[in-house]
Order: structure tokens, then C-alpha cells, then sequence
């Protein structure tokens, strides 16, 4: 008989009858897998629901003429193009081929729902433009009511009418900043089945109220003309025909074209990112399982050697007994990963309810599972279990035939040559990591530098986790001699008598918990850095704002300024506005404003030169921004606009930057040549002296009521809602990395449970000599605690250092601000706590059902 088919005897005999041992493998394998499969499996799922929702509202589109240059900037995905004249669709529609030609009218639009409250804009965009007339050119399709005819009549897309509580009939007002009442006379679907454009909303008027209320100029203009061929004419060569009537500066790009770049946006942009983070959290989980399947493996190998001694005794190689154990990791691997591909679909589905849940609603549309979504988390699966069991069954191998005449011993991982192996691994690791993170957090800052030096410092930790394992478990476990008499100096004593397995088992947890306080001190850090801005730039009393997170939403009028300013409440009023332009060849943002009365309500720290002189070709420049540039006061700047047109401008005043205002400052007379729709961010409102606040926000909130009732907040307020898109991510990030603890804590279940088998002779004489079965759980439980709490606060301690680290080396300006929030981290030391107790429960009832007698008798 062959060694290999004697392997796999032994190893399927193994499995048959210690099956229980291994059951907390399958569920971390089966969970990780799960995770993986569910993220590759959404992730291609969205990607054909996209493709499929873009090409069947664009089918009718065969051609798309528009602005040539694109104006890309942070914060505007997709870039910034040009209007091009509404009365080129005229010369179009006399193109040989052309059967229709349609100026569409696109810009930001959000409604205010039934409560009163905006719909959308938090994230995804909130846009409005005009009713196509030609049903094949609209990637809308009505399904109730009618299309838009009238001044203020509108459609809305159906997903908006449902989060908006809106229906036929609905009057509301549609933000485009300046607020317009519109009357609900139709209810539309993004293609013929969708809710809307993804998770964006979307609001069509007529054209004259989409020209008067969406273009810069109120007529004339359009993002674009829609044009449709006659049967039979390809694309390509209807692009051709049309080319030649176009004015310099516009292009004809096929339909085909124009709808893959939408596809791409968001499978390149949003997808990529969105399914890149899901991967690093399964890459997590399965990182964690990996300590679980070793520990479980080392554990049930230690068990096993006078068994393995017997069968090296009997004529088994190293071979052999090596090809066994390996044989019943890659048999528990490979079955764990087929119920994690069969999980993974219910996985899909859970982060896409749990996406919309968060606010972050996507197309609906089956599950598409593709060949690279089933092999690739099955051989991943599978090599996990198996490379996780590898020294196990290498140490299994080395058994020799004498170990079946004499006990194993304690494990001494921090004893010895390994030990002191071990101590210098560590060490320099350690040593290593430490100084690269600091210098990278300090000295540049480089982000590179400093993940380099994490990974150093992660990777010394878990091999010291054995040497430290001892003496931290003792020490935590100090109180419990007091507190809990005998059953807590015996919990102690398990606990860290085998330094090796309480480390294996504690860094699961340990893992898990760091990158839980790393996003938490990450997180903590930029609201305060966000609360110091606040403070320490924002000199008013009260912020005027409308959601516009990311792209989302459509600010707040530029009219509501100087609204505000006449109220016998208020001192002094300024708006902020953004916009976009091209300086130095690269796209930058421009804060839009009254640069003077930004100054007397927003701390710009010391200035240089004079803000109240930029006219109509002056910039404001940060000081860093300046420096980068080696910009001086009086020197000539070149400013390209959106609408392609440059112009020189002069660099009169520098600023230090960093708070409310961003790195570059321009008047609305410079602006408003150029503009698309002009909006504010945020109205900044100065109270007059004596007026208390609450009576200076009451007549804010009653002046600003008839602009779309936007949200007016005190500065407190105003920090916190800053900070908002935190406390979101966060929640996220918990919600994701709730898997990785779970598999942690099924890592301590298991050591515990296979601990108490290979303690069962152990337990009987305890139990023999006057131990109770309450005292017996106790002591459990508690070695299961100070296990837990061994990887909690090693996970706090190694997180807090990453997360200061992380913020220093993403902070390159040096003006962020570092926070340890411990009422959060108290939290997590105590729900790390009471999970270790959890997951000694099972481990627990299991000792103290073991007959007495039987449990003496065991060798």
C-alpha cells in the first residue's frame, strides 16, 4: 500500500472520530470563505447590474455631442465639461441620418421630501434637468402620471418619490440652489425597471424651467444634445457625418462610447473602491481564521503524539504521519470552502441590504456569480486550512517512536533555543517596525513608510505573543486570586501554563481588536481635527447648510447671504460657494466668496497682502499652496475655467489656510463669467452683541424657511454634522469587522473545548477532591476571560499606536489633531471581556458534565 493512500487512510479515520475537534476549523474557514465569496459575488453582481441599467436606458442614444475638454478635479467624479449651444441640435437634426436631436439640460437638483426634509445628498448625486421629448433618447421611462409641460411641473424618479414620501399630485420645492416649487405630474423609472439611476435622484422639468433654473446664462445652453440615427445607420458612422458640423471645441462620441464611460465610472471609481474595501476585511477574517486552524491543528497534533509515536513505532515515516495531517486540513478545507461558496451568497445579499440600511442603496438586479467567484475563495480557502496546518503537521512528522513510552510536556515556546529564536525574530521586528512607522508618521509624513512599519510591528508582536504570554496573563489575571479564590488562581494558572496555544489563541483576537481601535482612534482623530477647525476658524454663531456630501446635494442659494444680512439679529453674513479650475495644469477647487467679509467671520489667520482687492482677477492664496508653487504677492497666475476660457490673474493676498477655507480664494464677480450654477456650501452667520443664540436662530431658521428650509446649526452643531460621514464609515467598518472577532472568539471556544479534553484526567481529580461543578465552570470561563483579555488589550495597546501613526502620515499639511476617545475604547476592552466569558461558556458546561471517575480513568 502506497504512503499516500496510507496517509489518507489515517487521516479519514482521524476525522471520523475526532470530528468535534475540529469544528470550530470548518466554521472560521466556512466563515472567511463566506465573506470572500459574498464580496466577489456582489461586487460582479453590481458591476453587470450597472452595465445592463446603463446600456438599456442609453440604447436609444446613438450619438452624444459635448463639450471636448474636461475639467477634472477632486470631489467631481466624472470631471467638469463645458455647455455647448442649444441651437446646434437644430443644425444637427438637418444631418443626413439623424431622425432626432435633443438638448439635454443637467445640473443639481435636490427636492424636499414630504417631511420637509431634503431627499438624497448625503453621497450619491442629487440631479435635475429636462423631460426628453423623444421616449427612445430618454433613459427615463414614465411610469405614472405624464411628462412635464407647464412651468413648475415635474417628474421624479420612483425611488425618490418613495424616499421622499412624494406622489402624483405632491407640490414641493426643488433646490437648484434658489428654491422652485414644482408640482409632481409624473413618476419615472431609470430604464424600464429601476427605482433611478442607482441610488441617485433624479427631478425633470420642461425645458424652459430646466434652462432658466439649471444653466448659468437661464437659456441657450445645454450639458450636452442626444441624438438618435435613422434605422440602419451605425453609430460610428453617424459620428463621422455630424463631426464636420461641429464648432472647435465640441466632440461627437458614439452612444456606445458615451454610455461604457458611465459603466466605467462607476465599476472603475465606485466599484473598484467599494469591492477593494470588502476584500481587505475578508483578507482580515481570513487572516484571523489563520491563527484559529493553526492553534486548532497544534493543539490536536500535541493531543496525538503517542498516538503518531505508536504508528512511527508500527513502520509509519515522517511522510506518512506528515501526508495525514495535511490530508485532514485540506479534507475539512475544502469542505469548509464549498459551504462558504453556498454562504457566500447569502453574504451578498446581506451587504447589499446592510449598504442600503447605511443609505448607500444599489441597483437591484440577480445575483451574477462568475468561474473566478467560485475557484478563486475555494483554492483560497483551501490554502488557507492547508498552509495553517503546515508546522503543525511538520511537528507531527518529527514524532519519534520513543514519545509512545512517556508523557508530553508542557509547551515551553518562550524556553530554549526557540525561545531565544524566537526573542530576536521578535525583537528585530519589533525594532525595525517601530522606528519606520515613527519616521514615517513624523518625518515627511510617508503613508508607505508607515504601513511598512505597522505590518513590522504587527508581525514582532505575534511572534512575541508566546515570551509575553506568561507574565501578561499572570499579571492581568492578578485580581482573580482575590476575587475568586482558588477557581480564579487555577484560571490564572491554566491560563499560562502553555504560553504558545494562550498567544495562538489571543491573537486572533488580538488582530481583530487592533484594526477596531486603529478605525476608532482614526476616526476620533479627524472629528477633532474637524471640531478644532471649527473652533478655531469659524468665528460666527450659527452655519446655514443643505446636505452636499461628495457630489450629492445642491447647497444653498447665494441669495440667502444677503437675505440673512438684513435681519436686526445679525452682525454679518458671508457665503462660501465652490468651484472648480484648472491652475498649474491641474484641476484645483476654488472657494467662491466676499473674500472681505469671509475675513470678519472666518479666522484666515494672518494675511498678507489684501483681501479686499481681488476684483475680477485676483486670487487669494493659502500660504502651503503658495509655497508648493513658489507663488509671491503681485505674481501672474494662469486660470483656466470650465467653459475653456483662461485668464491671468494676480496673486494679492496669502493666507494660512487650514480651516474653513480651502487653499485658494475668489470673488463672485471673478466667478461668475465661468459659472455653472452658482450655490453655497454654507452661509456663515455673525450674530450682533446681546442677541442671545437661540433667539438669533430662531429668526434665521423663519428667513431661511422659503429657500428649501435649510439647516441652520449652532457651531457646536456644525462641527459634529462636519463629522457625520465618520460616524458612518465607523459604523460600517464595526459592521464589517464583526466577522473577523466572531472567528477570533470560535478560536478561543475551540482551544478552550479541545483543552478540556486534553485536561480531562486533570479535571477528574479536581472534581475528586472536592472541586464543584460551579467552581469547575468558573475556572473556565475565567481562563477563557484572561485569554480574551490578553488579546484585547494587546489589540488596544498595538491599534491606539497604529491609528496615531496612520493620522500623522495621512496629515501632511500638520494641521490635524490626534484624539484617543476612551469612553469608545473602554467599550471595546469591555465587550472584549465579556465575549472571552461568552466564549467559555460551551467549554465550561462541557467540564462540568465529565463523570468523575471516567474522567480519572482517562490517560
Amino acid at each position: 500500500m502506497s504512503s499516500t493512500t496510507t496517509a489518507v487512510r489515517l487521516s479519514l479515520r482521524s476525522l471520523r472520530e475526532h470530528r468535534r475537534r475540529l469544528v470550530g476549523t470548518f466554521l472560521s474557514i466556512l466563515l472567511g470563505v463566506s465573506f470572500l465569496t459574498g464580496t466577489m459575488v456582489l461586487g460582479d453582481t453590481l458591476r453587470a447590474n450597472f452595465d445592463t441599467l446603463f446600456a438599456d436606458a442609453n440604447a436609444g442614444t446613438d450619438v452624444v455631442v459635448r463639450s471636448a475638454d474636461v475639467l477634472d478635479s477632486p470631489g467631481t467624479p466624472g470631471g467638469v465639461r463645458a455647455p455647448v449651444d442649444t441651437a446646434l441640435a437644430d443644425r444637427l437634426r438637418a444631418v443626413p441620418g439623424v431622425a432626432a436631436a435633443e438638448p439635454s439640460v443637467q445640473g443639481a437638483g435636490q427636492l424636499v421630501g414630504s417631511d420637509g426634509k431634503p431627499v438624497g445628498g448625503q453621497g450619491p448625486p442629487t440631479l435635475a434637468g429636462n423631460w426628453l421629448g423623444d421616449s427612445r433618447l430618454n433613459p427615463y421611462k414614465l411610469s405614472e402620471g405624464r411628462a412635464p409641460a407647464a412651468p413648475g411641473e415635474a417628474v421624479i424618479n420612483r425611488g425618490a418619490a418613495k424616499t421622499g414620501g412624494l406622489h402624483l399630485g405632491s407640490t414641493t420645492v426643488l433646490r437648484t440652489p434658489d428654491p422652485v416649487t414644482v408640482t409632481i405630474v409624473g413618476i419615472a423609472t431609470f430604464g424600464d425597471s429601476a427605482d433611478g439611476m442607482g441610488p441617485s435622484t433624479f427631478t425633470a422639468l420642461a425645458f424652459g424651467d430646466a434652462e432658466r433654473y439649471l444653466t448659468p446664462k437661464g437659456s441657450g445652453q445645454a450639458a450636452s444634445i442626444q441624438v438618435r440615427a435613422a434605422g440602419g445607420i451605425p453609430q460610428g458612422e453617424l459620428v463621422a457625418r455630424i463631426a464636420p458640423q461641429l464648432p472647435a471645441g465640441v466632440e461627437a462620441v458614439t452612444g456606445a462610447a458615451a454610455t461604457q464611460e458611465s459603466t466605467d465610472m462607476v465599476s472603475g471609481r465606485f466599484l473598484t473602491m467599494f469591492t477593494t474595501l470588502l476584500l481587505v476585511f475578508a483578507g482580515i477574517a481570513l487572516l484571523v481564521a489563520t491563527f484559529t486552524i493553526h492553534n486548532t491543528f497544534a493543539i490536536v497534533v500535541a493531543q496525538r503524539t503517542r498516538e503518531n509515536a505508536l504508528l512511527r513505532a508500527l513502520g509509519a515515516v515522517r511522510g506518512q504521519v506528515l501526508g495525514a495531517t495535511l490530508a485532514e486540513a485540506l479534507a475539512v478545507g475544502a469542505l469548509a470552502s464549498l459551504g462558504g461558496l453556498l454562504g457566500g451568497i447569502g453574504v451578498a445579499a446581506g451587504l447589499k441590504a446592510l449598504f442600503s440600511a447605511l443609505g448607500f442603496s444599489l441597483p437591484t438586479g440577480g445575483m451574477v456569480i462568475t468561474t473566478a467567484a467560485v475557484v478563486l475563495p475555494l483554492l483560497v480557502g483551501t490554502v488557507v486550512a492547508v498552509g495553517s496546518a503546515l508546522l503543525p503537521a511538520v511537528r507531527a512528522g518529527r514524532t519519534v517512536p520513543l514519545a509512545a513510552l512517556r508523557d508530553t510536556g508542557v509547551d515551553r515556546a518562550a524556553e530554549g533555543r526557540s525561545g531565544t529564536v524566537r526573542v530576536a525574530l521578535g525583537a528585530v521586528l519589533v525594532a525595525a517596525g517601530v522606528p519606520a512607522a515613527v519616521v514615517g508618521a513624523t518625518d515627511g509624513p510617508s503613508v508607505t513608510l508607515t504601513v511598512a512599519g505597522a505590518l513590522g510591528v504587527l508581525a514582532g508582536v505575534v511572534v512575541l505573543g508566546p515570551v509575553a504570554a506568561a507574565f501578561a496573563v499572570r499579571t492581568l489575571g492578578a485580581p482573580l486570586t482575590r476575587l475568586r479564590g482558588v477557581s480564579g488562581t487555577l484560571a490564572r494558572c491554566n491560563a499560562a501554563r502553555n504560553p504558545r496555544r494562550t498567544s495562538a489563541t489571543a491573537s486572533a483576537l488580538m488582530i481583530g481588536v487592533a484594526v477596531v481601535t486603529l478605525f476608532t482612534v482614526f476616526g476620533a482623530s479627524v472629528k477633532a481635527t474637524l471640531d478644532a477647525t471649527v473652533s478655531s476658524s469659524f468665528a460666527g454663531d450659527l452655519a446655514v447648510t443643505a446636505p452636499s456630501f461628495g457630489a450629492g446635494g445642491s447647497g444653498v442659494s447665494p441669495k440667502l447671504a444677503d437675505a440673512l444680512a438684513q435681519l436686526p439679529e445679525v452682525r454679518q453674513t458671508v457665503g462660501l460657494g465652490r468651484g472648480v479650475a484648472r491652475i498649474d495644469g491641474h484641476g484645483r477647487t476654488l472657494d467662491v466668496t466676499d473674500p472681505a467679509r469671509l475675513a470678519g467671520i472666518v479666522d484666515l489667520g494672518r494675511v498678507d497682502g489684501t483681501l479686499d482687492a481681488l476684483g475680477t482677477d485676483g486670487l487669494a492664496v493659502s500660504r502651503s499652496e503658495a509655497g508648493q508653487h513658489s507663488w509671491r504677492l503681485g505674481q501672474s497666475v494662469t486660470v483656466g475655467f470650465a467653459d475653456g476660457v483662461s485668464g491671468t490673474f494676480t496673486v494679492r493676498a496669502l493666507y494660512e489656510g487650514g480651516g474653513l477655507a480651502g487653499d485658494y480664494l475668489i470673488t463672485r464677480q471673478a466667478w461668475a463669467p465661468h459659472r455653472g450654477q452658482d450655490s453655497d456650501t454654507v452661509v456663515a452667520v455673525g450674530l450682533k452683541s446681546g442677541v442671545a443664540l437661540g433667539a438669533g436662530r430662531a429668526a434665521v431658521e423663519k428667513a431661511a424657511a422659503p429657500f428649501g428650509n435649510p439647516k441652520v446649526q449652532d457651531r457646536d452643531e456644525y462641527a459634529a454634522s462636519a463629522a457625520g460621514g465618520v460616524d458612518m464609515m465607523l459604523s460600517v467598518v464595526y459592521a464589517l469587522l464583526a466577522l473577523a472577532v466572531l472567528i477570533a472568539l470560535l478560536g478561543i471556544a475551540n482551544t478552550l473545548t479541545l483543552a478540556v479534553h486534553e485536561r480531562t484526567r486533570e479535571l477528574g481529580l479536581l472534581r475528586a477532591v472536592g472541586q464543584t461543578r460551579a467552581q469547575l465552570r468558573a475556572m473556565v470561563r475565567w481562563e477563557s476571560v484572561l485569554v480574551a483579555a490578553f488579546g484585547t488589550v494587546g489589540g488596544l495597546g498595538l491599534g491606539a499606536f497604529l491609528g496615531w501613526a496612520l493620522v500623522r502620515a495621512s496629515d501632511s499639511a500638520g494641521t490635524g489633531s490626534f484624539a484617543i476617545p476612551p469612553g469608545q475604547l473602554a467599550v471595546v476592552l469591555v465587550a472584549g471581556l465579556l465575549a472571552g466569558a461568552v466564549a467559555g461558556l460551551r467549554p465550561a458546561g462541557r467540564a462540568a458534565r465529565l463523570d468523575v471517575l471516567r474522567a480519572i480513568a482517562t490517560e
